[in-house]
């Protein structure tokens, strides 16, 4: 899928979870004043936060997409990167943290009795429906994203390439789970009188919260570093080179993520020591060319001619993969 068509899709998806989080968020608070229950409170401020997120990853959506400038020569995709963790820290104040005070003020304040805790089960009940219409956009955009990466999807949920997409799946399945704790406490507070119930629902969903703000913002801190491209990237990008003429061996062979579908390359190529200089630019050229046609993810391509031999940049590459690329090229590590 071409970068601007996936830009647009992660762009429906959010607005979609924004504008399910705003609808679900006002029927939970109006319930919970309602009836007085500490889970649908906490579930009110659960979709509060989701809502903050979702205009976050908008912001992220928006200014990733600006154009290399001289300050940035490399562009501004790693802008994605950075609001996605600042939503994965707002999931966690806003959300998280209210739903551990309300569960705890309630448990230990005993709550107050409500009457009204059955009008609670419609009011879930639909907001589960709004929830999962977005949540099967977001999981169906992810199963993409991982087809066209040749990755399962707990795989790419663990390392993302988009943390837009993931942050809308966590944020979903963070909803939809603390919708049914949310049922559960209710259910039995109603059954048995007692708040403590509907207060562990509301701290077990703050630890919900707390749960998918970690996995958000470690995968974000990881793209932020500077993680390497998938290793099938890598591993087809080095086979390409070796099968070039005029390339003796790939000596070293650094990738970067500098943006969603954009992968950073350098890369040191040993060349056959009879080429002019006049042939190892024509070279270049090619291969750059050739690698940009094959490879849509490649946004920077450096290639730097390098003698096999040199012990200095074979210790660093030692250091760095556990091998030297030019003995084993063909199994290069993904990051």
């Amino acid at each position: 899928m071409p970068a601007s068509n996936a830009s647009q899709e992660s762009t429906f998806t959010v607005v979609l979870a924004l504008a399910a989080n705003l609808g679900v968020g006002l029927l939970k608070l109006v319930a919970g004043l309602v009836t007085g229950s500490g889970a649908l409170l906490s579930e009110a401020a659960h979709s509060v936060g989701d809502s903050s997120t979702e205009l976050l990853l908008l912001t992220a959506l928006r200014r990733s997409e600006r154009r290399a400038d001289r300050e940035h020569p490399f562009g501004y995709g790693k802008e994605r990167y950075f609001w996605s963790l600042i939503a994965a820290v707002t999931i966690l104040v806003s959300g998280a943290a209210f739903s551990i005070f309300q569960g705890l003020h309630t448990i230990i304040s005993g709550g107050e009795p409500s009457e009204r805790l059955w009008i609670n089960y419609p009011v879930l009940a639909l907001a589960f429906v709004i929830e999962g219409v977005s949540f099967r956009q977001a999981t169906g955009q992810l199963r993409e994203a991982a087809a066209r990466g040749q990755r399962s999807i707990a795989s790419y949920l663990r390392d993302p390439e988009d943390p837009t997409v993931t942050s809308v799946v966590l944020e979903d399945s963070a909803a939809l789970t603390g919708l049914s704790i949310a049922a559960l406490g209710v259910g039995l507070h109603q059954l048995t009188g007692s708040a403590a119930y509907d207060g562990a629902a509301s701290l077990a969903i703050g630890v919900l919260l707390v749960v998918a703000a970690f996995l958000l913002a470690q995968a974000c801190k990881d793209l932020l570093i500077g993680k390497q491209a998938s290793r099938r990237l890598v591993l087809a990008v080095a086979a390409r080179l070796e099968e070039q003429p005029e390339v003796t061996d790939v000596v070293d062979l650094l990738t970067m993520m500098i943006g969603t579908n954009r992968v950073l390359l350098c890369t040191r190529l040993d060349f056959v020591d009879s080429l002019s200089a006049a042939d190892l630019e024509h070279a270049c050229v090619r291969i750059d060319e050739e690698l940009r046609r094959d490879f849509a993810e490649l946004d920077e391509i450096f290639l730097q001619p390098v003698p096999l031999n040199d012990p200095g940049l074979r210790e660093r590459v030692l250091g760095r993969y556990g091998r030297v690329l030019a003995d084993e090229p063909r199994s290069v590590e993904g990051g």
